[in-house]
């Protein structure tokens, strides 16, 4: 990430911060309208990405083009189109992102976007019909859209299923399972949490995944939240991910170490 994408992104995180919490859900889903439409359109995303265009002329292209979106939509759009990003890719992802985010201040308690996102990625992976299906290039974004509906609609929370059909309607070159952990992350730190992905042989008793936890807390410095997957090829040990940081005590790798200082 390029340091006028940064700059731009934390300018539009406030712009974010200022508006009602309670109309995420509405303000999620217009942001993620928008920068569909904009991924579609290379001119109006190469104009308003064009550091040589003035921010108000952005800003009054934006409030014209886009002017049956609420107040605070069109306030948020306006921040971001007014900054500079360093690429256009950029732009499209902060407004993913900051819909993702306003989504995520929205969402009533007792309800976990970060599982629904973790559920619905493992049947997915686990399904290479399912999988081609909501990532093939070759179906419409409304066919998409419709089969993830179908899928979470019993299942999921509105919140979610929103994020999700919009991530399978733009997934800008990602496979569905980075989607998704990228989705979850950014859920996570919305409420200054971090997602550990942890993997084990067998599965985890509620007490050691607590410990886990707790040492996993001490050592970053905030609230931890765990999707647990069990794999048996790993043999044993755990391995645990959280963001680039992968911590791999398991033994299938401890043997691939080895073989490999053997054949060397």
């Amino acid at each position: 990430m390029g340091s006028a994408t940064r700059e731009a992104l934390a300018g539009a995180r406030n712009a974010l911060a200022s508006t009602s919490a309670k109309d995420g859900l509405v303000l999620g889903e217009e942001l993620f309208e928008a920068g569909r439409i904009l991924g579609n359109s290379a001119s109006l995303r190469a104009a308003l990405a064009d550091p040589a265009v003035a921010p108000e002329s952005k800003t009054a292209l934006v409030v014209k083009l886009f002017a049956a979106l609420t107040a605070p939509a069109k306030e948020v759009l306006s921040t971001v189109v007014a900054s500079r990003w360093s690429t256009q890719n950029d732009l499209l992802a902060g407004l993913e992102e900051l819909g993702i985010r306003a989504i995520a201040r929205s969402v009533p308690a007792g309800t976990s976007i970060e599982d629904d996102l973790f559920a619905f990625g493992s049947a997915v992976t686990s399904n290479a019909e399912l999988e081609l299906a909501v990532g093939s290039k070759l179906g419409t974004n409304e066919a998409k859209a419709a089969l993830v509906t179908a899928l979470l609609g019993r299942s999921a929370s509105k919140h979610s299923i929103a994020i999700v059909r919009h991530l399978v309607q733009q997934p800008r070159g990602r496979r569905i399972a980075e989607l998704l952990r990228s989705a979850a992350t950014t859920v996570a730190d919305e409420a200054s949490l971090a997602i550990a992905s942890v993997t084990s042989a067998s599965p985890l008793s509620a007490a050691q995944l607590e410990r886990l936890g707790e040492g996993l807390a001490a050592k970053y410095g905030r609230g931890i939240r765990l999707n647990h997957t069990v794999d048996p090829s790993i043999i044993g040990g755990v391995r645990v991910q959280i963001g680039d940081d992968v911590i791999d005590g398991t033994v299938s790798t401890r043997l691939t170490q080895l073989r490999l200082q053997l054949a060397g």
